[in-house]
Parts: C-alpha cells; structure tokens; sequence
C-alpha cells in the first residue's frame, strides 16, 4: 500500500472507540479516526474521504443497519467491517445482505482487526 489506510472507528463506548483508534494508530499503513455514533460518522464522512468503516451494530440513535443503509445510499466508496459485541445470526445475514465486507465479533484481538481492514482495503481498490 502506498498510502495508510483511512479508517473511521463508529462505536458509542467512548474508552473501546478511542483505544481502538490508538492500537490502530500503531500500524504505520493505518490512520485511524473515532465517530460516537451512526449521525456522527455520516457526518464525518460527507467531509472527509475514508477507506474502510468499522462499524458497531448497537448504537443509540442510528444503529449499524440504518447507518450502513444511509452510507450505501450516499454511494461512500468505503468498505465496511462490522465489529460487534452483541452477535446475532440475522443481525450478520442482514447486514452481509446491505454489502458488509466482513462481521468480527468483540472481543477481537488487534492483529485480525487489522488483517480486515488490510483485505477490505485491498478489495476495494484492487491493491495486492
């Protein structure tokens, strides 16, 4: 990759967001960024290009389907990673349907996080 990769952590435990974007912050091939919520993201991505979403499922406000639904809709040239503590089978194939590229489940540990967001990236641009 010749340049990081842009990512935007979206989830509304504020201590999880900001240490993620931390450990994140850690690998030199990723800039990471923190939203609190869904309304909060879609704001932040109307004015800033981004490259892969990790996305919560359970926010107050706009939730993962309804942001995921409004980033699709704005056609936002980003991959998205659900990342979630609170797992269900029909969240995940709901959210698989809406273009997901990926559901990890919390806790997950920094290195597959950042294997994800290596191989959405990489799919989305066609970078090997």
């Amino acid at each position: 990759m010749s340049d990081a990769v842009r990512v935007l952590v979206v989830d509304d435990e504020e201590d999880f967001r900001n240490n993620l974007v931390k450990l994140l912050g850690i690998s030199p091939n990723i800039t990471a960024t923190a939203a609190g919520s869904g309304e909060a993201a879609l704001e932040w991505l109307a004015a800033n290009p981004c490259d892969v979403v990790l996305l919560d499922v359970k926010m107050p406000g706009l939730a993962a389907h309804g942001t995921l639904k409004r980033i699709r809709e704005a056609s936002y040239p980003v991959e998205v990673i659900i990342l979630t503590g609170h797992a269900s089978v029909d969240d995940a194939v709901a959210l698989m349907n809406l273009g997901v590229f990926d559901y990890l489940l919390k806790p997950c540990c920094t290195r597959e996080i950042v294997k994800k967001i290596t191989w959405a990236h990489e799919s989305h641009t066609g970078e090997k």
